[in-house]
């Protein structure tokens, strides 16, 4: 049996099927070039730092000694507290809101037991500005497709404004316009968030390009009109393909 989640994304899915029409003559006339290319955010253009990483910001900030091996325990740790039901409950939705996805995390932070006592500081330095950092190919493309004049957004189930972690960066201006799911209180593919970012580029849905790594949520673009691009959803530390998308504006 399927997950009130999981049902969710399918009925959404569905549901979005029908919000998009096109007329007879789109129909039956060329497919518009691409003039713009959103792209999610997490694990496609940018990851969050690695888990010892993210540790020993905690063992600095706290002064929480990891002693020897506790990080992989700790990393042992918060891969079966997911999978806990309680845990698994709460996250869902939980990028419609701060709340919501505070809430979330804190409910998987207070089983980890080099975490509780700290859940707020693991918390914050999560969301920290270095918390997240960009792919080798990140910068490259979007420089490109600035030079070409193709206009770019960011489409995202996101709990904060991800332009923190882009202007640290020294990527903010290479993104025109950022949806974020915490803004309209509800997450991907439901079509509102892709609709918003085409809105605010003055873009035709047909004539947008979708870049991201979840086939239901990103590719949940396509019920709305876009093309949608589907990178591999494994953990990258090189390069994360994003060169392909250049394929799709030749």
């Amino acid at each position: 049996m399927l997950s009130d989640g999981r049902c969710a994304v399918i009925y959404s899915l569905f549901d979005s099927a029908a919000a998009y029409e096109v007329t007879e003559a789109d129909q039956a006339g060329p497919v518009p070039p691409i003039e713009a290319v959103l792209f999610d955010f997490s694990n496609t253009i940018f990851k969050l730092i690695d888990v010892e990483t993210w540790l020993r910001r905690i063992e600095s900030a706290t002064g929480r000694e990891l002693g020897p091996g506790l990080v992989e325990k700790t990393a042992e740790q918060l891969g079966e507290a997911y999978r806990v039901p309680e845990v698994a409950e709460a996250q869902i939705g939980r990028d419609e809101s701060p709340t919501k996805h505070r809430i979330a995390m804190f409910e998987w932070f207070r089983r980890i037991d080099y975490l509780q006592g700290v859940e707020e500081t693991a918390y914050e330095l999560i969301a920290a500005p270095d918390a997240w950092v960009p792919y080798p190919d990140t910068e490259p493309l979007l420089r490109e497709l600035r030079r070409r004049g193709i206009k770019t957004g960011i489409v995202s189930d996101f709990a904060w404004d991800v332009g923190v972690h882009m202007a640290h960066h020294g990527l903010d201006d290479l993104i025109d316009v950022r949806v974020h799911s915490f803004q309209f209180e509800t997450e991907k593919p439901d079509p509102v968030l892709f609709r918003a970012a085409c809105e605010q580029l003055d873009v035709d849905p047909r004539a947008a390009l979708m870049v991201g790594d979840n086939p239901a949520k990103d590719g949940g673009a396509a019920a709305s009109g876009l093309r949608a691009f589907i990178l591999p959803g494994e953990a990258r530390t090189g390069e994360r393909g994003l060169a392909h998308v250049l394929g799709f504006l030749d």
